[in-house]
């Protein structure tokens, strides 16, 4: 088994990248999903903003992202408003916050910690660049199991308080993130009802107090 290798995103992956995640989020709305011009934006406007990970030539994992400058008081908000056109074109360099876009792992490759090290490279990037911090919204693919007995804060709040897990919520609270609300509308995946988690986690080395 080769040793994984995390690098930028690279315009020759692009089809991989597209392929990659789509195939770990079938249910979401492919409009919602990394395209062709998501990757072409990316590897243009912020290429330090994305990892992608390489088992020899396989890629088996990628996450991006975009610095932008939100109010965090106000969870409410759609992915397609804040981080703009291909998930990448509201880039702003000197905004606040590094807005997580999307984060996938091929299913053959997961429980490798590989979903961890993504967090870990754009947490290290938020503190080199000196921003307050790492926000997201992050999809609740274990919602669709409870959603005809629970509202969508029931099950988060259930999660956050380890009665339940959830696939990315829990992997996102033991990143060292925490809910700071429930966003409806979020995104298209019926099988959520298109809930999603509002996550934040704050840059140690700023005093934001």
């Amino acid at each position: 088994m080769s040793e994984l290798v995390y690098r930028n995103w690279a315009p020759e992956y692009a089809d991989e990248l597209v392929a990659l995640e789509h195939r770990c989020f079938p249910n979401v709305d492919p409009d919602y999903l990394v395209s062709l011009g998501t990757v072409r934006l990316q590897t243009e406007l912020f290429p330090e903003g994305s990892f992608m990970v390489m088992d020899g030539d396989r890629l088996v994992g990628m996450a991006a992202g975009v610095f932008v400058d939100y109010d965090i008081t106000e969870p409410q908000h759609s992915l397609e408003e804040v981080v703009g056109s291909h998930g990448v074109g509201n880039h702003d360099a000197d905004g606040d916050w590094y807005y997580g876009i999307d984060i996938a792992v091929d299913p053959d490759y997961r429980g490798r910690g590989i979903s961890k090290e993504l967090y870990r490279l754009r947490k290290q990037l938020v503190i080199e660049n000196g921003k307050k911090g790492f926000i997201a919204g992050g999809v609740l693919p274990g919602f669709a199991d409870h959603k005809a007995t629970m509202s969508a804060q029931e099950y988060v709040d259930a999660v956050v308080a380890g009665e339940l897990t959830d696939p990315t919520l829990s992997a996102q609270l033991a990143a060292g993130f925490h809910v700071a609300g429930v966003i409806a509308d979020y995104l298209v995946d019926p099988t959520t009802d298109n809930y999603a988690s509002f996550i934040v986690w704050f840059n140690p080395e700023l005093d934001q107090t």
